[in-house]
């Protein structure tokens, strides 16, 4: 019996040898490729690896990056290294996507991603369906598709992240609380704060729960808004849902408090922050720069440097964005002498001044028209390896043009240019700007070929400052050959544009043109206030006062408001033809709509007054507009107003 069941034993174990020999004595030659790369990538022999290269696919990459999750790192090195052998699928990037993710690798999963999306242009919900269909090879989670999401934002691809949310909810996969907060916080970001109240709604209703980093956008966006009583409202639903507040929520109100230059609220909050949350938070450093912020704005600035010497007593370092917001509150309301002090104060704490710090210094040393003091501080700035970054060059071309020194202005502005340490045309655009306001429009023309030639490309501001400059000299034929050109670039207009050019072809009294150039403004829903301000002028210019009545009622049929020029524009017209009591009627008509006559108005009506009419009537007109408001034009009332005036005052 015991010779039986060896013999037993022994058949069964042979049969098993048997047909395992059988399966592994002949394995696919992928099954070998496979085992040899996991072996040798183990040991990280990538010499071994690359001769490998010629026989691997897809599907062996798959494998291997699978069999490594509990590895992401060796297997995100795999992955790049088949990179430099052949382009990945968009089936093995999601693989790893999945592997990254699952071991929470989670920047190296958003960083593969995003160039996904950005560098290789793959659609997000192309780039969805292909993690979809890997998910269960990986056995992955559901955070995948947050860190979509995530992707899609940093990416700037606002829409597809929102395409990604709206598409995992048709197939019963929602995305969690955390992408909706980040998709939120992203519209936050770019300023569309309307449509984060709309999709904050919709959230709820979609059965989501609100955790603090929800509470804390929405604080963010009602003090955004200046809508501190509310945040506060919001604040406490927060706690009595017993979702505790962090320092990120108190210091959201802290600062939308300060923002409204309510700081006793401010101070208040710091105090009994670490009682309402029962010692579990307290103030950070940020509360402190949020309030002495708060104080150097408010011009309350020896309390701005008590509160700093309360921060550095309370255990916490001032850094060198505490001092600069101190240095920047004394240079705002006329310390400069301070300022100075606590600059030189952040070089005696051993911090290292940045070039925000200078850049301040260097704003308003031009503002106060020092321009010695603003050249040593940058020779300083330059001797201490701190570089002037772009603000810090259009600060320079703002300060000097300010200043009068438009010569200066543009011997740097060739210097930085051939040192090639411009990559954009902001700073060009304001010395732009000065020269077409001194009327040097060859200089101008010259300034935009030499950007073109080095490279800079041109931004709509640039070519609208050009335009309008060649516009206001009456150049108009100059200004439609920059207009083309601009065209050409494929640079868009803007209303600005279009307004220069009807402005210039009103000036050449070419209203006819202008006329059609508005009707087509028009039909694209693209025009203001300027715009028929600007074509009423033209047709005034042109005598033709059927078209200025015309303009007007159009003005009024789409919802335009008649403003201050407007008004100023029919009271020199109807002035013009002698309308007396048109003309007045205009201004009474002006003061009922809320529109408060200015110097121009005043002068018009006196000028026009004076010639026609008895002296008292003249000094009526101007007694009536003084007690609405309006400040007299110094040369108009030196010249007409005041002498009868005093000849008033010398027959009682």
């Amino acid at each position: 019996m015991f010779f039986r069941l060896f013999s037993s034993k022994s058949c069964y174990l042979f049969t098993r040898a048997f047909h395992a020999g059988e399966r592994f004595s002949n394995p696919s030659a992928e099954d070998i490729v496979f085992k040899a790369i996991c072996v040798n990538l183990k040991h990280k022999k990538w010499n071994a690896l690359d001769q490998l290269a010629p026989k691997l696919s897809n599907s062996l990459v798959n494998r291997v990056v699978c069999e490594f999750q509990n590895s992401p790192q060796l297997a995100l090195d795999f992955y790049n290294r088949v990179a430099e052998w052949f382009p990945h699928s968009l089936d093995s990037d999601c693989t790893l996507v999945h592997v990254l993710v699952k071991s929470r690798r989670f920047d190296d999963a958003l960083f593969l991603m995003q160039n996904l999306i950005s560098e290789d242009g793959t659609p997000p919900l192309e780039l969805l369906e292909a993690l979809i269909g890997t998910y269960e090879r990986c056995s992955s989670s559901t955070a995948v598709f947050d860190a979509l999401v995530r992707a899609c934002t940093q990416a700037g691809a606002t829409e597809a992240a929102y395409d990604v949310i709206c598409k995992l909810r048709t197939q019963g996969c929602w995305v969690t609380v955390h992408a909706w907060n980040n998709f939120l916080n992203h519209l936050l970001e770019l300023n569309d704060i309307d449509r984060f109240w709309k999709l904050y709604k919709g959230m709820s209703s979609f059965g989501y729960l609100e955790n603090v980093n929800t509470y804390n956008l929405v604080i963010y966006a009602l003090c955004k808004e200046c809508r501190l009583v509310e945040a506060i409202s919001v604040f406490y639903r927060m706690l009595k849902a017993e979702i505790f507040a962090n320092v990120v929520s108190f210091n959201m109100i802290i600062d939308g408090a300060c923002k409204i230059g309510d700081l006793d609220l401010a101070l208040k909050l710091m105090k009994k922050m670490t009682l309402m949350t029962g010692n579990f938070v307290g103030p950070n450093s940020v509360t402190y720069n949020c309030i002495i912020n708060g104080f150097c704005k408010n011009g309350r600035l020896v309390l701005a440097e008590e509160m700093v010497h309360e921060m550095v007593k309370a255990g916490f370092k001032a850094n060198v964005r505490t001092y600069a917001t101190l240095m920047d509150g004394y240079a705002r309301w006329g310390s400069l002498e301070e300022a100075l002090r606590v600059c030189d104060e952040i070089v005696e704490r051993g911090l290292v001044p940045n070039t925000v710090v200078y850049n301040s210094i260097l704003y308003w040393l031009y503002r106060d028209g020092g321009i010695e003091e603003a050249s040593l501080l940058l020779s300083d700035m330059v001797d201490k390896h701190i570089y002037p970054d772009q603000h810090s060059y259009a600060i320079l071309m703002e300060g000097l043009c300010r200043n009068g020194y438009v010569t200066e202005a543009l011997t740097l502005h060739k210097q930085i240019l051939e040192q090639n340490v411009i990559k954009d045309s902001f700073s060009l655009n304001i010395l732009l700007n000065y020269i077409c306001k001194s009327k040097n429009l060859a200089v101008a023309k010259q300034l935009l070929c030499i950007m073109i030639t080095r490279g800079l490309v041109p931004d709509v501001y640039t070519y609208g400052t050009v335009i309008d400059g060649y516009c206001k000299l009456g150049n108009t034929e100059n200004a439609l050959r920059v207009y083309d050109g601009m065209v050409k670039m494929g640079e868009k207009p803007n209303l600005t544009i279009y307004n220069s050019v009807i402005n210039g072809l009103c000036k050449m009294a070419s209203a006819d043109v202008a006329k059609l150039l508005v009707e087509e403004l028009l039909e694209r829903k693209l025009f203001d206030a300027i715009t028929f301000n600007t074509l009423i002028s033209g047709y005034c210019i042109s005598g033709w006062i059927g078209e200025v009545i015309n303009l007007t009622r159009e003005m009024k049929r789409l919802g335009i408001s008649a403003n201050r020029v407007t008004y100023n524009i029919l009271i020199n017209l109807v002035c013009k033809y002698g309308y007396d009591e048109e003309a007045k009627e205009l201004m009474k008509m002006m003061i009922m709509q809320g529109i408060r006559p200015d110097f121009i108005t005043y002068t018009t009506l006196v000028t026009h007054f004076i010639k026609k009419c008895h002296p008292e009537e003249v000094i009526a007109l101007h007694d009536y507009m003084i007690l609405k408001g309006v400040v007299p034009d110094k040369k108009t009332y030196d010249a007409i107003v005041s002498p009868l005036l005093l000849g008033k005052g010398r027959d009682t």
